[in-house]
């Protein structure tokens, strides 16, 4: 019993130095966010405030941090929204029929991997010529574009867990194929349908080469007004650090709102009966 304490004690600590380590600049950064010029340009460095006031928080919101998280959150939205309902639909599609071979699948999931940078030329082009830049439309189309091809590859793997007579059932039932599809199969991968929103939204709002480009002065995402405050002459370090927090907070919501979802989803198919 005491050799598996022991092992349970140096688990414990295990854990807990490494959940230090990763929170460390989580710490720092809410720390940052409270400081003046004097404390965060001294060394040795301050690592507690003099105060906790909302100043620079109320001065970042005013900087077009309430802005950027606006834009942001309706273009991650939307394009969470459109890559489900579109990666759903042709991952159900390939789970259940021949569609293009084995490598058809592994084909749509290599358009996710090409470099951004590649792509953000044509693409400024591309939406010059439609009058679509700096406009909401010209984002949400490109992160569903890269999105949509993440969802795909995983919702093909949940359908695939699916037993095929349930649909089949439902078929003779009367219903149809896309019936089947909204009624049977879509309900019982919910959570990896969850767990697949999840990290298209978070893409989508931590994306920043695409919305610096295509973005100019009407919408303006939350990355690229945190790049913003950075001036030719003085960098707002603890703007920086506030507006950061803030845009932290919509993603941390969201796990711990939809953990139990993201859990079962992940694991989702792992262990077979």
């Amino acid at each position: 019993m005491r050799r598996r304490d022991g092992v349970t004690v140096a688990i414990f600590v295990g854990v807990f130095v490494l959940l230090a380590v990763a929170l460390a600049p989580f710490v720092w950064n809410v720390l940052t966010s409270f400081k003046d010029k004097g404390e965060y340009f001294t060394y040795p460095p301050v690592f507690v405030p003099s105060s906790f006031d909302l100043e620079h928080y109320v001065r970042g919101m005013h900087l077009g941090g309430a802005k950027g998280i606006k834009d942001s959150f309706i273009i991650a939205s939307l394009t969470t929204l459109l890559a489900i309902a579109l990666g759903s639909l042709a991952a159900y599609a390939l789970s259940r029929f021949r569609i293009g071979g084995d490598n058809f699948a592994f084909w749509i999931l290599s358009v996710r991997m090409m470099p951004p940078i590649a792509s953000v030329l044509p693409l400024f082009l591309f939406f010059r010529f439609l009058r679509w830049l700096d406009t909401y439309q010209a984002l949400i189309f490109t992160y569903a574009l890269v999105n949509i091809p993440f969802a795909v590859w995983m919702m093909k793997g949940f359908f695939d867990e699916l037993p095929v007579e349930l649909e089949e059932a439902a078929l003779i039932d009367g219903c149809g194929r896309l019936g089947a599809f909204v009624r049977v199969a879509l309900p019982l991968v919910a959570p990896g349908l969850v767990a697949t929103a999840l990290f298209c939204f978070m893409f989508s709002w931590n994306e920043f080469l695409f919305a610096l480009i295509l973005g100019r002065s009407r919408v303006i995402p939350i990355t690229v007004n945190i790049a913003g405050l950075i001036g030719g002459h003085e960098i707002l370090w603890a703007e920086i650090s506030a507006v950061s927090i803030v845009a932290s907070v919509p993603i941390i919501v969201l796990a711990i709102l939809l953990q139990r979802y993201l859990v079962r989803g992940l694991t989702l198919g792992a262990v077979k009966g």
